[in-house]
């Protein structure tokens, strides 16, 4: 077996595409990156109750491992907003946000998160992430905005509250602190979202956070708000990452578990998301499961390095593609221009109020709720606006981890409840204008049925799951039509049977047989045929009642209905009926129908 280096180093796949043009393109596309991440770690990290430069040391770190070890050539990871509510939520009961025991979790959870990503990357677990509906995200995203929403009101209004619990008792702590409102801190907080808003609207080509930050600074000094009682984000202690592994005890590791894996499969959801979405839209290859394994390792380094969980940014990744991204080199420049852009600006960092901070916060809050796709949602499916609205309100009264459990279980069990209902319809054939024939459901289009052959489509798997449900399918047209006892059965789109499916098969086989009927089946797939035969469904029915079209079924059942029925008969439903008994006076009256019709239509026209 030929061993693939670029299996274990995935970026020797597109270093080929590193050219002096592209090189070019990508330092511009990761100066650009840089100046936006700056604000946006810095917010980052105050939603995941961090100091500041762990923000910025994630953006530094995160994007580089990512892009050297994932799938995506232009997707930028770094802090992403919903993590950052998801570490606060988990940690907010271990320890005080900011202190150092709460710093030495969030970095140990960090490496856990990897851990788990990393895992699943090797377990190649990547097209396990599309069973995950998007209603799920959206609902959690809007939950997640709304948690830090309102965990960003006591930094704008300038009021000390207790801290932890789900929306409703947050916002019942500020309710109660009310009147101790800094009215200094609510016009900073005020002046920065008002200055957000205006940027994002009528220039969106600038760095709208950043000056929005600045102008929030600015005015503070202008009006002296330190003096007033506002409190400032504070000086960062160091520019730079370094190697600082967490300290730990083993019986932590059980109790972040659960954080840890919600914030592994929202991390995950986002990065595989992302990156699938811009290498179709750049018609690009995208190996889930890679990705997955350059998250995991970005996670696994980054907790050794100060840095806190991140995942894929889609703001940063769509901003890279825009500027001209063409390979992963882009985000590492990102990096490496951040940390110089620090070494300028850092100090000026101390003179931001952290109203202005919190004003910003509640401008990316609510850009996070997708208006849009829940109106979407809601008109569009009722299972899906299930999943959207169980997950929402799981994360929004309870708590944000355990709500993405609740939206992944729900999510799964809508489409297990849709597998285990598949469509059993009966079919009917007709003439197109084009002459041919085909088979429409007989039931919706109100089509005449033969009164000897039954013929049904089944339209999903059957196995142990679905077997109850068309068992009562099959009896339900055993009411309603016992007569047709001549079945035809078509399995064209039956992708899956098992012994459980096969069983009720071969039951049904037996049941018309004894009503004196007959059954054909008809299958194309090569593995259905296969364990048709392997769980001796074909045995039963024999070879000659298996077909591969529905003409050839057609025409074998027709050799086994009753001839005196068929005699009187005048529906004459398939071609194959015009070669039996009484087929001539069903010709000869039908002519005499439609030749009284087109009387009745020349009569109607001289009238009028």
């Amino acid at each position: 077996m030929r061993f693939d280096l670029a299996r274990i180093f995935p970026f020797l796949n597109w270093r080929s595409l590193v050219t002096a043009d592209s090189l070019k393109a990508d330092v511009y596309a990761g100066f650009t990156n840089a100046a936006i991440v700056l604000p946006q770690g810095v917010a980052f990290a105050t939603i995941a109750g961090l100091p500041p430069e762990y923000g910025l040391y994630t953006a530094m770190i995160t994007p580089i491992v990512a892009a050297l070890f994932g799938s995506s050539l232009v997707m930028v990871s770094g802090p992403t907003t919903a993590i950052s509510a998801i570490v606060l939520a988990t940690l907010e009961g271990f320890a005080e946000p900011g202190t150092a025991e709460f710093i030495q979790l969030v970095l140990l959870l960090t490496i856990m998160v990897g851990v788990f990503q990393f895992a699943a990357g090797l377990a190649r677990l990547g097209g396990l992430v599309s069973f995950v509906s998007h209603s799920v995200m959206t609902g959690f995203t809007a939950a997640a905005a709304l948690l830090i929403g309102v965990s960003q009101l006591s930094g704008v209004m300038g009021i000390v509250v207790e801290r932890g619990g789900n929306v409703f008792e947050r916002a019942f702590h500020i309710y109660q602190a009310i009147g101790d409102i800094n009215w200094t801190a609510l016009a900073i907080a005020m002046v920065t979202l008002l200055v957000t808003i205006l940027l994002r609207l009528f220039a969106k080509q600038l760095p709208g956070f950043l000056i929005a930050l600045a102008a929030g600074g600015l005015f503070g000094w202008l009006i002296d708000a330190e003096a007033k009682g506002v409190s400032m984000i504070g000086a960062l202690p160091a520019t730079f990452p370094t190697f600082a592994p967490p300290t730990f005890t083993f019986s932590l590791l059980g109790q972040l578990t659960q954080g840890a894996a919600a914030i592994a499969l929202v991390g995950l959801l986002e990065a595989v998301s992302i990156g699938r979405a811009f290498a179709i839209r750049r018609h690009e290859r995208f190996d889930s499961s890679q990705e997955m394994i350059g998250q995991g390792m970005s996670n696994m380094v980054g907790g050794f390095f100060q840095a806190y969980a991140g995942s894929g940014s889609f703001t940063r990744s769509g901003v890279n593609a825009e500027a001209g991204a063409r390979t992963p080199i882009s985000a590492i420049c990102s990096s490496l221009f951040l940390a110089l852009i620090l070494l300028l600006v850092a100090p000026l960092v101390a003179y931001i109020p952290t109203p202005a901070m919190a004003g910003l916060i509640l401008y990316v809050a609510y850009k996070l709720i997708d208006f849009r796709e829940f109106y979407h949602v809601f008109e569009t499916s009722r299972s899906e606006t299930f999943v959207l609205v169980v997950t929402f309100i799981s994360g929004v009264a309870i708590e944000l981890d355990f709500a993405i459990y609740v939206g992944v279980i729900a999510s799964l069990s809508v489409f297990l409840n849709k597998s285990a209902h598949p469509s059993l319809r009966v079919s009917t054939p007709t003439v197109s204008r084009s002459g041919r024939r085909k088979f429409r459901n007989a039931d919706m289009h109100n089509l005449p049925e033969c009164p000897q052959i039954l013929s049904v489509r089944l339209d999903g798997p059957l196995y142990f799951g679905s077997a109850e449900h068309v068992e009562r399918e099959f009896r339900r047209l055993e009411r309603t039509r016992y007569n047709q006892k001549h079945v035809v059965l078509y399995l064209k789109g039956v992708g899956e049977v098992d012994l459980a499916g096969a069983d009720l098969l071969i039951e049904e086989i037996r049941q018309i047989k004894k009503r004196g009927g007959s059954f054909e089946i008809v299958a194309l797939y090569p593995p259905l045929l296969r364990r048709l035969r392997r769980f001796h469904v074909i045995e039963e029915i024999g070879e000659d009642n298996l077909h591969i079209s529905k003409g050839d079924a057609i025409a074998a059942a027709v050799t086994r209905i009753d001839p005196e029925i068929c005699r009187a008969c005048r529906l004459r439903v398939f071609l194959e009926c015009s070669k039996l008994a009484g087929a001539e006076e069903a010709a000869a009256e039908k002519a005499a129908e439609a030749a009284e019709r087109a009387e009745r239509v020349a009569e109607e026209t001289d009238g009028a």
